[in-house]
């Protein structure tokens, strides 16, 4: 069973051969060796470059032990190349390799070659790349699999493929397993000892419950605005301990680092510029989230809420939380000012989108609800609720689209539409 990544590989196709080291992260097990391995190395050699012109190394194989010293690395690639063609260099689970980041850049001397790597783990992050390869390499970061990647190798109904997606998420080996419990032991297994153990290695955590803790809390809060001082004063009154912003500050930015959660900030629409302290935490995975709480919060509303966050970062856009204030009389007849919420503005460019994620907009009330925050935005950006049923793009006289979690999901070119 083979899953097409096709929105990372012709990625890849298009920064071949332009100069950088081309740096692919994203959590463990999402499928990043198998977007390289696999997939852009079988379009190399459909494209019509020689095998011989692929020099490929798997640096967590034992078998290429020796290779992890940089100068038999060196040694090795060197002698590999023979004539002035270009050879395509793919080094797998790059943090093996010792002075992994001098190797890449004696690399970057030889005129032809174009350089791939993966990385991950506890030396392999989102910030070294930002530091180690600044102006020498591109990041091209690869997500689990989008619910249309997931859906493309699902055996079985339509419903049945939302209903475990939005249960056990889209890491790729999922889609491979049969019963419930096995999912339920990889996810949670995963979650325990490689994650949390990365980071705990990486950071020398000495408090690990208080790291677990945090993960607890920002699992059961998904989708609702927070801050560090509503953390501490969570810790205080349900954990029942002291622990301090700043160890908090810390242990979120190592779990945002890890590719475990995501962070979006509130936007000021008319101020045009980030406001505050609240935020929203997203996980980069929902079977990961789920996992973690032992199954027992798996609420439709805040799982939506998150897959479609992670689906529009998967496509490449810039995500907020839109604030907009409006002035309103209050019960006493005097004019107040109240701040709305859009869930998600999404830019990529000179696009901009308003979303809002909404499980049910069957009454005329909630439906009012959820447009009441888009209606206030008086600029000709799309404006779009998601809702979880399952319907095709409508649009009203207010130039409001309303579309389905599925249909939205698996339509690459929805928000065109």
């Amino acid at each position: 069973m083979e899953i097409k990544r096709d929105i990372y590989l012709n990625r890849l196709i298009r920064w071949k051969k332009n100069g950088l080291i081309k740096v692919i992260t994203g959590i463990r097990r999402c499928g990043k060796s198998y977007l390289l391995l696999k997939l852009f190395h079988r379009y190399l050699v459909e494209s019509g470059v020689r095998e011989d012109h692929i020099i490929e190394v798997e640096l967590d194989d034992l078998r290429n032990e020796k290779l992890r010293d940089p100068y038999r690395m060196l040694e090795y690639v060197e002698g590999r190349i023979i004539d002035g063609e270009t050879y395509y260099i793919v080094l797998d689970e790059v943090q093996f390799l010792e002075r992994f980041e001098e190797v890449l850049n004696s690399f970057l001397h030889l005129p032809n070659s174009d350089i791939y790597v993966t990385g991950s783990n506890s030396r392999f992050l989102s910030s070294d790349v930002i530091t180690e390869f600044r102006g020498r390499g591109i990041e091209l970061r690869v997500y689990p699999l989008s619910f249309r990647e997931f859906s493309s190798v699902y055996q079985g109904k339509p419903d049945d493929a939302w209903n475990d997606y939005y249960t056990y998420g889209g890491l790729p080996l999922i889609t491979a397993m049969g019963s419930k419990q096995e999912k339920i032991e990889y996810l949670s297994s995963l979650f325990q000892k490689v994650y949390l153990s990365d980071i705990i290695e990486r950071h020398k955590i000495r408090h690990r419950k208080e790291l677990g803790d945090l993960v607890n809390v920002l699992a059961s809060s998904v989708g609702s605005l927070t801050s560090l001082p509503k953390l501490v004063k969570t810790f205080k009154s349900a954990e029942r301990k002291e622990i301090s912003r700043k160890t908090l500050a810390n242990y979120t930015e190592y779990l945002i680092d890890a590719f475990l959660i995501n962070k979006a900030v509130r936007y000021d629409l008319k101020g045009r510029k980030h406001i505050g302290s609240l935020a929203k935490y997203y996980f980069e995975d929902v079977g990961l989230r789920n996992a973690r709480i032992g199954f027992r919060q798996v609420e439709e509303n805040h799982i939506m809420e998150n897959i479609l966050y992670n689906e529009l970062k998967i496509r490449g856009y810039r995500v907020d939380v839109g604030i907009i204030e409006k002035f309103a009389k209050d019960r006493n007849n005097k004019t107040a000012k109240k701040q709305l919420e859009i869930d998600f503005v999404a830019n990529l460019g000179d696009e901009q989108y308003y979303i809002q994620s909404a499980l049910d907009v069957s009454s005329a009330k909630k439906r009012q609800q959820e447009e009441r925050s888009l209606r206030a935005v008086n600029d000709g950006f799309k404006k779009i609720v998601v809702v979880k049923e399952n319907i095709d793009l409508q649009r009203n006289n207010d130039g409001i689209s309303t579309i389905g979690i599925r249909k939205f999901l698996l339509d690459e070119l929805s928000l065109l539409r």
